[in-house]
C-alpha cells in the first residue's frame, strides 16, 4: 500500500481521536466542531480551497481559518489594488491569522539580475522595496520574498556576489526601520539562477549582516538542489526566517511524493520550540487531486503530517 492510499484510510479510521474530524476538512464553517489545532503555522494561498469556499478571497480566508490554517501567503499581493490589500489585512486581523510572504516583484525578477551590478536593475529593485513597505503595512506582512535573478556569466562569481550583497544591504536600509524582513529564496527552476543553495544564501546573509535579510528555506527547491534537508536546516538555522512546502516530484501537498514531511515538520517544531521561535510554513504547492475532494485530501494530508 502506498503512502497516499494509507493516508486516506488512516485518517478516516482515526476520526476525532488523533486527527480531529474529517468534517472539519469538508465544511467551511462547522458549528459544532473546533478547527483542527496544528502544531505549526501553515499558510495556504488563494485558490487552494476555491472549490470548497468559492472564488471570493474573503470567503477563502474564512474557510482557511475554519479549518485550522492560521496564516496566509500571497505571492502576488504587491500587485493587488490598494483597497484589496487593506481589506485582506483587516480580515486577517479579525480572523486571528498572520500574513506570510509576498514577492518583491519589480517585473521579470529572474532575468533582471542584481548580480550584474547594473544601475537600472538596482534602482528598480530598491523602488520595488520601497513600494513593498507600504504594501506590508496594509496587509500586516513582515516577510517578503526576494530573488536576486540570473547569473551574469561575463563576470567572476565573487564580483557577482559582491553586487548582490551591496543591493541587499541597500534594501535592508529600507526595511529595517519598519521591522520588515526580506527572505532570500534559493531556487531550483533552472541552472541560470544565481541563488541556488542554502549555504550560499547563508554566506550572503552573514555578509549583509542585517535582521532584515534572512533565508526562505523552500523544502521543494532544496530537495531538488541539495537534499539532506535537516543537515542544511541546522547549518543555516540562525539565518532562516521562513519555510515553504512542496513534495517532490510534482510540487503538491505532503504525502504525494518522496519527502518525509512528518519527520521534517517534527524537526522544525522541536528546534523552533527549543529556541522559542515561530515560523510561518508557506504551502507553496498545487493540489494533488481536483475539486472539493482534492481539497479535503490536502487537509487530511496536513493533519496526518502534523500529527507527530
Amino acid at each position: 500500500m502506498n503512502r497516499r492510499n494509507f493516508l486516506s484510510k488512516s485518517v478516516l479510521a482515526a476520526g476525532a481521536t488523533s486527527l480531529g474530524t474529517t468534517a472539519t476538512a469538508l465544511a467551511s464553517s462547522p458549528t459544532n466542531v473546533a478547527p483542527y489545532k496544528y502544531k505549526l503555522l501553515y499558510a495556504p494561498h488563494f485558490g487552494m480551497f476555491e472549490n470548497s469556499a468559492g472564488k471570493d478571497l474573503f470567503d477563502q480566508l474564512k474557510f482557511m481559518a475554519d479549518n485550522g490554517f492560521m496564516a496566509l501567503e500571497d505571492n502576488g499581493m504587491l500587485k493587488r489594488p490598494v483597497e484589496t490589500q487593506t481589506k485582506i489585512g483587516e480580515t486577517l486581523a479579525k480572523l486571528g491569522m498572520k500574513m506570510g510572504v509576498f514577492v518583491v516583484d519589480g517585473g521579470d525578477n529572474w532575468k533582471t539580475s542584481l548580480a550584474t551590478g547594473k544601475k537600472e536593475f538596482l534602482e528598480n529593485f530598491l523602488k520595488t522595496c520601497r513600494d513593498s513597505v507600504e504594501t506590508a503595512k496594509r496587509c500586516n506582512a513582515k516577510y517578503m520574498t526576494v530573488v536576486p535573478g540570473y547569473f551574469e556569466r561575463n563576470l567572476p562569481l565573487g564580483i557577482q556576489t559582491g553586487h548582490v550583497i551591496d543591493a541587499l544591504r541597500r534594501a535592508s536600509d529600507i526595511f529595517e526601520p519598519h521591522n520588515l524582513t526580506m527572505v532570500l529564496e534559493p531556487l531550483s527552476d533552472n541552472a541560470d539562477l544565481f541563488l541556488r543553495y542554502s549555504d550560499q544564501s547563508y554566506m550572503i546573509c552573514k555578509a549583509v549582516n542585517s535582521p532584515s535579510c534572512k533565508i526562505l528555506f523552500d523544502m521543494w527547491h532544496m530537495q531538488r538542489n541539495e537534499g539532506r534537508m535537516t543537515n542544511h536546516m541546522d547549518w543555516a538555522w540562525d539565518e532562516i526566517a521562513y519555510f515553504q512546502i512542496g513534495d517532490e516530484p510534482g510540487r503538491k501537498e505532503p504525502t504525494t511524493g518522496e519527502i518525509n514531511y512528518k519527520s521534517l515538520f517534527k524537526h522544525i517544531y522541536d528546534k523552533a520550540k527549543a529556541n522559542n521561535q515561530e515560523f510561518i510554513m508557506g504551502m507553496e504547492h498545487g493540489n494533488f487531486a481536483k475539486g472539493k475532494e482534492g481539497e479535503a485530501k490536502l487537509i487530511e494530508a496536513y493533519q496526518w503530517s502534523d500529527n507527530f
